[in-house]
């Protein structure tokens, strides 16, 4: 395995992005718009921060941190992020915020983490108690929204708030596995309208049609992460070991989809049935929870070779030399549900057939990173 090639891609996205503009964004690139505050930056910085820490190369702190710096003003407000838009995914990019305090401890850090955590404490919730993925998907539950809020709002409670919330996230865990998780295949629904008014939804169950690689993917990091923030104590430690089996059960079932490659198909469930492909982010998502998952003892260590396996399947099939450079493909650019003003996306087979494949963006970039955290430390 040619790590040293990967650390090569790495530097040479560094290079060719800027402060506004970053070369893995290319959902905002093709908008013509500058960066902002996001989850897709979030996911990039998380990943630079794990490489310094795995290969104490301090370039990629330094980058991490003037990239998140150049947004955070001295009050702790943030260009480009909005807590009344109430959007999950913009809590994401709060996570580098926790790392990067405690590295510098820059008080306009913890000013920001505090306003991030303030949309935490308001953002709307199904009658169950789960957040809304957004404002304008209200009583929506999404796969991927565990991922942008729980290992935030875990690691403000366990840091700075005496664990008074701790109930809150496991009961909203608990919500997604009665709701979302299916009993035949163990995979989980893309989304859950616990109204059950979605165009896009089942009439009596609220869910989507399909399991979508990239929400299992970002699932299965909400688990990891949430229980690597979290310090149980006698009272949690109950809901702890739960959570814990959850996140084990949830790798045993995703390794029944792995394809021969090591990699998994865009709609895992589906893997033989054209136009399905075998996806970059996805697959990535799950070498780094398997690794992740075997380093901090939560998965058996014979489940490495599951993950590494995953990890040379995908710098095989997508990480390609060109005249260019390094390029990184199979790469899906988005996948939603709605609003009801996009009919297009509607959750069926040929919608998620039909969302651009793309190369270098940070959806794929930043989990194969962070999945080669964990190769390196295993040098």
């Amino acid at each position: 395995m040619k790590l040293p090639v990967f650390e090569k891609y790495i530097d040479q996205l560094i290079e060719k992005s800027t402060l506004d503009m970053p070369v893995w964004n290319i959902e905002r690139a093709r908008a013509g718009k500058a960066a902002g505050w996001n989850y897709i930056d979030g996911c990039m910085i998380l990943a630079f921060l794990e490489t310094y820490r795995a290969t104490g190369e301090k370039k990629y702190y330094e980058f991490a941190d003037a990239f998140i710096d150049y947004r955070v003003r001295e009050d702790g407000t943030i260009n480009g992020y909005s807590v009344e838009e109430y959007n999950i995914d913009s809590v994401n990019a709060g996570k580098t915020l926790f790392a990067l305090y405690e590295m510098n401890g820059k008080e306009k850090y913890r000013k920001a983490i505090d306003l991030i955590y303030s949309q935490v404490k308001s953002q709307p919730r199904t009658e169950e108690g789960n957040f809304w993925h957004k404002k304008i998907y209200p009583d929506q539950v999404w796969l991927d929204g565990l991922y942008m809020g729980q290992p935030f709002y875990m690691e403000y409670e366990t840091k700075f708030n005496n664990k008074k919330n701790y109930g809150d996230i496991f009961s909203q865990f608990s919500n997604v596995v009665k709701h979302m998780r299916d009993g035949k295949t163990g995979l989980y629904y893309h989304c859950y309208d616990a109204s059950k008014k979605a165009f896009w939804c089942d009439k009596e169950t609220g869910l989507s049609q399909h399991f979508w690689l990239r929400a299992l993917g970002w699932y299965a990091m909400a688990l990891l992460d949430t229980l690597d923030k979290c310090e149980p104590g006698e009272e949690y430690a109950e809901q702890y070991d739960w959570l814990r089996k959850t996140f084990v059960q949830l790798m045993d079932d995703m390794l029944k989809f792995q394809d021969e490659s090591g990699m998994w198909y865009q709609l895992p469930a589906l893997g033989g049935r054209e136009p399905n492909y075998l996806e970059t982010s996805g697959s990535a998502i799950m070498s780094y929870s398997l690794l992740k998952g075997v380093r901090l003892g939560f998965l058996p260590e014979s489940y490495r070779e599951y993950g590494i396996k995953a990890f040379q399947g995908i710098c095989d099939k997508y990480l390609k030399e060109t005249e260019n450079g390094l390029n990184l493909g199979g790469i899906c650019l988005v996948a939603g549900l709605g609003p009801q003003d996009n009919p297009k996306r509607d959750g069926t087979f040929e919608y998620y057939m039909s969302e651009p494949i793309v190369e270098n963006d940070a959806k794929g970039v930043g989990p194969l990173l962070l999945a080669y955290t964990e190769l390196r430390r295993l040098d």
